[in-house]
């Protein structure tokens, strides 16, 4: 039987068979965007080209993608040297360089992961690269129902809530809206952990100057055509929402280039857009 490139179950057959069943490789993704952005190869054309738009659209459009990945490395590392031995990673995206579970276990080598993302392209590269390592695992479920992830065996068999656990939300909370209820999906996060544990996260924040504004609303409008619009929050909404449940820690919630900088890497432009955070629950 034959069929034609450009429909949907072609362009998955024929693209690779990394790519699952059902994936519309059409549509740009957040995760594949992402990846691409970092440099990782599990993308397509239509990923591609979205980033080289934004990238002449937007100044510095990847520095973006790599400030919110250096603040990820240098938040599971302080989490890590703190003594948090248990990860839960909610929209970790594509497998790249400096993954958590290399990050958390190159401290402490019985450090336990579990990643989360909803897109099944980054789950299948995320089962591939942990085939063997006992004390990670990924699991295929929606940060828009926080309740299906916590209670999920995989979950449930490697993490333990009832001792302090690391919840990390980078770069996934600008996705969903306020019709979605982000403040109860955070809410219902935290009840579900003992306290001592944390909550990091980043959160893409409005420009502040009029030139940086017409470009995030280029960004912004071009994020729209995908399965993942973005909502920018301020500082105060986004501290709104964590701090009924969770306590900022030091620096509190900065740029992400301001986030306990890491004095041996090169230094990045300040990035003011990208809001970052780590809090501990009260």
């Amino acid at each position: 039987m034959s069929c034609r490139a450009e429909t949907r179950g072609c362009a998955v057959t024929q693209a690779s068979g990394w790519v699952p069943e059902g994936v519309d490789i059409t549509v740009p993704h957040a995760a594949r965007i992402y990846d691409y952005a970092l440099g990782g190869v599990h993308n397509f054309p239509v990923d591609r080209d979205f980033v080289e738009r934004a990238q002449q659209a937007v100044t510095g459009a990847r520095q973006l993608a790599r400030a919110n990945r250096a603040f990820l490395g240098r938040a599971v590392r302080w989490l890590a040297d703190a003594g948090i031995t248990q990860f839960l990673d909610i929209g970790s995206g594509i497998p790249t360089a400096g993954n958590v579970h290399e990050v958390a276990q190159a401290v402490n080598p019985l450090a336990r992961v579990i990643y989360v993302d909803f897109d099944p392209v980054a789950v299948r590269q995320s089962r591939s690269l942990l085939a063997g390592n006992p004390l990670a695992g990924v699991i295929e479920a929606n940060l828009r129902r926080p309740a299906e992830i916590l209670a999920h065996p995989e979950v449930t068999g490697l993490i333990d809530f009832g001792e302090p656990v690391a919840v990390l939300t980078v770069a996934v909370l600008h996705f969903i809206p306020d019709s979605a209820g982000l403040g109860e999906i955070i809410a219902t996060l935290g009840a579900a952990l003992s306290p001592g544990s944390y909550l990091v996260l980043s959160h893409v924040g409005p420009d502040p100057t009029p030139e940086g504004k017409a470009e995030q609303d280029r960004l912004i409008k071009m994020y729209e055509q995908t399965p993942t619009p973005v909502t920018v929050r301020t500082a105060e909404q986004v501290t709104a929402l964590i701090e009924p449940t969770f306590e900022l820690v030091g620096p509190g919630l900065v740029a992400a280039t301001d986030w306990y900088p890491d004095p041996a890497a090169p230094a990045d432009r300040p990035e003011p857009t990208v809001l970052v955070a780590v809090a501990q629950k009260r």
